[in-house]
């Protein structure tokens, strides 16, 4: 006598309703367990941390960038978002300022603070990359 759990047992390509396992692919073959994630073991753990670095990055870019446009717009120096914003992009960019010396002062805000957004997203995204191969 054979019960309908038996044909999942003999690696059969549908389960016991008659259907397809999901992890099956068009041929009815399961996945090589290469593709198959089991607890953290499978990645996810790196995932999770790429996606950290990634968000890390993009965030440090984000405030250098909106500082740039804050600048560029001539916003109210003494208004407390604007201090604010000013305060954490100086502290980010506080590598590279004065890289750039032109006459210009928006150019020149402009690319100190644009250089280092383009660093940390590059480097950030680069590192989350490279975890998400582990």
């Amino acid at each position: 006598m054979s019960y309908p759990h038996d044909r999942i047992a003999d690696n059969s390509q549908y389960n016991s309703n008659g259907n397809r396992p999901y992890h099956a692919d068009p041929a009815g073959y399961p996945a090589p367990a290469n593709q198959r994630r089991a607890g953290n073991r499978g990645g996810l753990g790196a995932d999770r941390t790429a996606l950290v670095i990634h968000t890390v990055a993009d965030i440090a870019a984000g405030f250098l960038a909106l500082w740039i446009l804050l600048y560029m717009l001539d916003a109210n120096q003494a208004n407390v978002f604007v201090d604010f914003v000013h305060g954490v992009a100086n502290w980010l960019a506080g590598w590279s300022q004065d890289i750039f010396t032109m006459d210009t002062e928006s150019v020149r805000v402009f690319f100190n603070y644009a250089l280092p957004a383009v660093i940390y997203l590059a480097i950030g995204h680069g590192a989350a990359a490279w975890v998400r191969r582990l």
